[in-house]
């Protein structure tokens, strides 16, 4: 019994947190409860920031009158519906006046008429350059005034810059910056007038990275970029803000779209290929919306290497240009294999 006793009287309790700490070094203590706390304020700023930015977005479209470009394609379909739910005016421009009416109706049916705005339909071609001035006086009478401006339209082809028709060349010219252009020129002065207002051009990355066999294309986003990117200078003194967002690509989100895809193709006889990763309408409409609201001057869509890709091309553009012209030799061997 007594050894018992003697084996009992050298246990120990084990020591709690609290002992623990104060057995430790003072700013070893100290860095343990305050890092915790780091996380968590942190954590609960970012929370709330997000929180914050959601609610500034659904209300920067409310009452505004906004004209979407290419309200047909999927990227304008996804826009038109988050800005119809946040209550704006909605100008609805594109090529065919049936599909448009389709959309207007889908928009009408899935809302609440009470707190939602019929949509107006503007037919729009930047193919038909002399329709331009009829189009801008359509605009301009449905509301009498537009607040947002956003140009989502573009024509895409990827082909051996040889290959490529002069015809080709001026339509997409036509397309992705005559018509843009013409457009913001038509609607500037009742901007200016008002002294407020927004322009936004959704771009593709190549307005500042051109790649092989694109050449009209990359082209012609890089004068609408250069465009915009001058405008934005000299409006800034009558309150209007001009924003550039440059993506990857628009993923297709529905069966219409793709099959608008393959008969293009099949018109020009061209190849065009999507990779297999991209933006989705709704990531790409977030974006849209949040730059309206925090008024960025540009932003840019992109995974890692893209971005590597256009630092690259401006800091070591030798280095970047052999590896454009590796890919190419590296395609063409492997196409003679």
């Amino acid at each position: 019994m007594v050894v018992e006793g003697e084996m009992d009287s050298n246990v120990t309790e084990p020591e709690s947190f609290w002992d623990m700490l104060q057995e430790m070094d003072p700013v070893w203590t100290t860095t343990v409860l305050l890092v915790p706390c780091v996380v968590v304020l942190t954590a609960g700023f970012f929370y709330l920031y997000s929180v914050v930015i959601s609610l500034l977005s659904k209300t920067s479209v409310r009452n505004k009158v906004v004209v979407i470009t290419d309200a047909l394609s999927g990227l304008g379909k996804e826009c038109a519906g988050v800005f119809h739910r946040g209550g704006a005016r909605l100008i609805l421009c594109g090529k065919s006046w049936e599909k448009l009416e389709e959309l207007a109706d889908e928009l009408a049916n899935a809302s609440d008429p009470t707190v939602t705005f019929p949509s107006k339909l503007v037919l729009l071609d930047f193919g038909d350059m002399e329709s331009m001035p009829e189009v801008i006086s359509e605009i301009l009478e449905c509301y009498g005034c537009l607040d947002i401006l956003i140009f989502n339209s573009s024509m895409k082809v990827k082909a051996p810059a040889q290959s490529v028709s002069l015809e080709m060349d001026k339509l997409l010219m036509d397309n992705n910056y005559f018509g843009p252009a013409t457009l913001a020129k038509g609607l500037l002065p009742s901007l200016i007038s008002r002294r407020t207002g927004h322009l936004l051009l959704v771009n593709s990355i190549q307005g500042k990275l051109a790649v092989p066999f694109r050449t009209a294309y990359a082209a012609s986003k890089h004068a609408v970029q250069a465009f915009f990117d001058c405008l934005r200078a000299e409006v800034e003194e009558y309150g209007i803000s001009v924003s550039t967002i440059n993506h990857t690509f628009i993923s297709p989100s529905a069966s219409s779209e793709s099959t608008e895809a393959e008969t293009t193709k099949s018109i020009w006889s061209l190849l065009y290929t999507k990779k297999p990763l991209g933006v989705s309408p709704d990531e790409a409409a977030s974006e849209i919306v949040k730059t309206l609201s925090n008024k960025r001057k540009e932003v840019v869509i992109a995974p890692s290497l893209p971005k590597v890709a256009i630092y690259t091309r401006s800091f070591f553009p030798n280095v970047f240009f052999a590896v454009m012209a590796a890919g190419v030799n590296n395609a063409a061997a492997a196409e003679n294999m």
